[in-house]
């Protein structure tokens, strides 16, 4: 097999696999929030199906908030910055496939030289930040073949910021809201 056609084939594959994710994660919306219960593993679980939806909103950041005033903040900063950045890797796939439909948005028209001139400074802080158009980054970042490694650490760090953060914000207001 050419390299050509085993590349055409691995993004067929990579766009087929973002279309499986999505709607599984779609269809399981409703029992996500469920895995809370297991702690800093059921964070990550939480964080991983939302971020994996490409488009599609799936909420954390609100399980991150509240779960920072249960366990200790840093900790849920890490299970669900990581978790996070590992499922933003489905809109990774989406642009590495080659198949987005999205390439015609004007918002990806914005972003996208910015990715391809300051490449993983921009995914690091558009990762830090409530954003929702950060499908269309990741998107972005596998059309311009930024290397998976460098996106996924791009996005880690972001990732972590921003969980971090929500999870210190859930401890402090929860005491601010409950006074001893």
């Amino acid at each position: 097999m050419s390299k050509e056609r085993r590349l055409s084939l691995l993004r067929w594959l990579s766009l087929l696999a973002v279309i499986g994710i999505s709607a599984f994660v779609f269809s399981i919306r409703d029992q996500v929030e469920e895995f809370g219960a297991y702690g800093y593993p059921g964070i990550f679980l939480i964080a991983l199906f939302a971020y994996a939806t490409v488009i599609l909103p799936a909420p954390s950041l609100a399980v991150v908030f509240t779960m920072g005033s249960v366990f200790h903040p840093l900790g849920i900063g890490l299970a669900a910055g990581s978790g996070a950045a590992l499922g933003e890797l489905s809109g990774y796939l989406a642009g590495f496939s080659g198949q987005a439909v999205i390439e015609r948005m004007d918002i990806y028209e914005k972003i996208t030289p910015w990715i391809e001139k300051h490449g993983t400074l921009t995914i690091l802080l558009l990762a830090s930040i409530p954003n929702p158009f950060f499908d269309i980054v990741g998107i972005a970042a596998g059309a311009a073949k930024i290397p998976v490694k460098k996106f996924l650490f791009a996005c880690w760090i972001g990732q972590l910021i921003k969980a971090t953060l929500f999870a210190y914000a859930g401890a402090a207001s929860i005491e601010w809201l409950l006074p001893k």
